[in-house]
């Protein structure tokens, strides 16, 4: 191994959440972690790589199978200088010792150790076993306690065996840790010997890095949807001769409220599935009551998001409009039943909103065809409702563990999702000047015009997203 790279050997008793650790840590969803106890046989190396740099690298290794003969071993070769090197070398080729040498391997290589341990579970002999022979090599060490249930009877029994063999030991759950629960994980490696400091400090600085990266992108991903969403447009073009009635005319309208919807849709889609990409995301469960697994235009959605009614009318303010249904009709002559187009179009485009219209229908008739037009978007609530569940999608990503597909949903005494304060977005907990900004970009992309407003939202938004990975703020991940 790089002598500048820091490397930690992840060990534990199969099933203590060793993999689930690696994958947390690694934000590596792809790690297979089963949950059949001795499925890691070998050493496996999961180095996190930054700009084609690796600044860290995990190693998941198999359980001990041989603990006591292996202490029994040190022991009696005490005045080895290196006894995890000797042993390696000593037993090598012994099939007995298969899984212990691939255990042991990258400890004689000079990896740090980090012993994962479910604390719901007694301490047992074979646990005190491990303990001293991991004190015994002489490695840089923590200890983890992974408990991943309400279960806290042997904790301070742990913590105190823990601490007499382990330079420092931590409460890390690996299907809950969020991303300042790693950083923090990763700043107490500093402790456990002096010499690392200096990489380890590299190696945060690396994370909090790339982190700001993400955070910028995600920005830039949502800033690039509202501006998509805003001005988005549908059109249909009908021969004069096809409209014979207004019951003709209601169903290219409805048509085109479809096709403005799914529009609508596969933009956020494509926004979402951007933002795992930028939080490294593969495995992705969302909760059947999810506001995120709702649809756009729902009635949860449009009860639960965007703002509220002394906020609506300081948005409308700001941006120099109002938020009534609006029917642009352009005509080059003759009725197309116009009452019966208000009516299918506010009260049916987006129903959540109040009654109010989602956005303008304009016609226009020229050389024996009619041109339909549906759009930009003219509600004023809308685009804050949409910036919810962009900031929401967001809040998962970056505090969703990347070993959280391992837990156990259905366990009786798993931990428990964070209690949120209330089941809503964060628009309504702008402040005026925040909604002020907000606002009069929007109603700048709506007109098409590049609006002077967009750095200071891109730095609203960055806030946002950097007090939830920070957990400043609750991050409603679980919404």
């Amino acid at each position: 191994m790089a002598a500048d790279i820091p490397t930690l050997a992840i060990m534990g008793h199969p099933n203590a959440g060793k993999s689930s650790v690696v994958a947390t840590l690694t934000e590596n969803d792809r790690i297979e972690i089963d949950k059949r106890a001795g499925t890691t046989t070998r050493s496996d190396h999961y180095p996190v790589i930054i700009d084609g740099k690796t600044i860290i690298d995990f190693v998941d290794t198999p359980g001990f199978q041989n603990p006591s003969a292996i202490l029994e071993w040190f022991q009696a070769h005490e005045r080895e200088t290196d006894l995890a090197r000797a042993f390696v070398k000593a037993f090598h080729h012994d099939p007995l010792f298969s899984h212990d040498i691939a255990l042991l391997e990258p400890v004689a290589a000079g990896a740090g150790i980090i012993l994962v341990i479910d604390g719901s579970k007694r301490i047992k002999e074979k646990d005190r076993t491990e303990m001293e022979l991991l004190r015994l090599t002489a490695r840089p060490r923590m200890a983890i306690l992974n408990n991943l249930s309400n279960n806290q009877k042997y904790m301070p029994a742990w913590q105190d065996a823990l601490s007499k063999a382990f330079n420092s030991v931590r409460e890390f759950n690996a299907h809950r840790a969020t991303y300042s629960e790693r950083i923090k994980l990763l700043n107490a490696l500093k402790s456990i010997n002096q010499r690392w400091e200096p990489r380890l400090e590299e190696t945060i600085e690396a994370f909090s890095y790339d982190w700001e990266r993400r955070i910028d992108a995600s920005v830039t991903t949502i800033i690039g949807l509202l501006k998509e969403a805003l001005s988005f447009r549908v059109n249909r073009v009908v021969r004069v001769s096809d409209l014979q009635s207004d019951t003709d005319r209601a169903d290219v309208q409805q048509a085109l409220q479809v096709a403005f919807q799914d529009g609508l849709r596969k933009l956020e889609t494509d926004a979402q599935n951007q933002i795992r990409a930028h939080f490294r995301h593969h495995v992705w469960n969302l909760p059947p009551d999810s506001l995120l697994q709702k649809d756009l235009f729902s009635d949860d959605v449009g009860k639960a998001l965007g703002l509220n009614r002394l906020q609506m009318a300081l948005a409308g303010a700001a941006a120099g409009a109002t938020t009534g249904v609006g029917l642009d009709l352009s005509l080059a002559g003759g009725s197309l039943g116009a009452g019966l187009l208000v009516g299918a179009t506010a009260g049916s485009v987006l129903g959540a909103l109040g009654g109010a219209a989602l956005a303008k229908v304009d016609i226009q008739r020229t050389l024996g065809v009619e041109r339909f037009s549906l759009g930009p978007i003219s509600n004023q609530r809308f685009p804050f409702i949409l910036l919810d569940r962009m900031l929401l999608y967001c809040a998962r990503a970056m505090n969703w563990s990347h070993g959280r597909k391992a837990a156990d949903d259905s366990a009786r005494n798993r931990v428990p999702d964070r209690a949120l304060k209330k089941k809503r977005g964060f628009s309504d907990e702008l402040a005026p000047n925040q909604l002020r900004t907000l606002s009069k970009f929007f109603a700048d992309i709506r007109k098409g015009k590049d609006s002077k407003f967009e750095d200071d939202s891109r730095q609203i938004l960055g806030e946002i997203l950097r007090a939830l990975s920070a957990s400043e703020i609750d991050s409603r991940a679980e919404l």
